[in-house]
């Protein structure tokens, strides 16, 4: 589906479950220790671990080419209220996949608005800054190079 073709719920999920991917497991797990809730779920799909065929591009236009695998976890699970949440995380971390399908299922709900400003927005502030502080560094370690013009034509 095209970006163009979503709609702006669409397009707000697949944020907060990139943002849940992403998110170092440790941060997710404090930040989700925080909420203080725990939601009666069942599972729809425990959590697997599996590998996807992670595919890329040459220049980012090219031909699309087999790059390798990569290993993931996913789980499926439902609410007690009815909302169902997912989770596709890389590696081997049920947790993780379980709390990122939990956060995605209270966004659906009427928990949205307290998980959004309690667990995802300082998660995404906190990645950022680490993101930051990771380029500031390897600025650092820029080397300028540059030709002098002798004078020749």
């Amino acid at each position: 589906m095209a970006a163009q073709e979503l709609n702006e719920a669409q397009l707000a999920r697949r944020d907060w479950m990139s943002l849940l991917a992403k998110a170092p497991a440790a941060a997710l797990a404090r930040r989700w220790g925080g909420l203080g809730l725990a939601p009666e779920f069942d599972w729809l799909r425990a959590p697997e671990i599996g590998a996807v065929m992670v595919r890329g591009r040459a220049g980012g236009t090219g031909a699309a080419f087999n790059l390798g695998e990569m290993t993931v976890t996913r789980c499926a699970l439902r609410l007690a209220g009815g909302d169902v949440g997912h989770a596709v995380v890389q590696g081997r971390d049920r947790d993780k996949a379980r709390v990122a399908a939990l956060v995605d299922a209270l966004m659906q709900g009427a928990h949205a608005a307290a998980v959004r400003r309690d667990l995802l927005e300082p998660l995404r502030a906190e990645i950022r800054t680490q993101a930051e502080a990771r380029a500031a560094r390897a600025a650092a370690t820029k080397v300028e190079f540059f030709t002098m013009v002798r004078g020749e034509d």
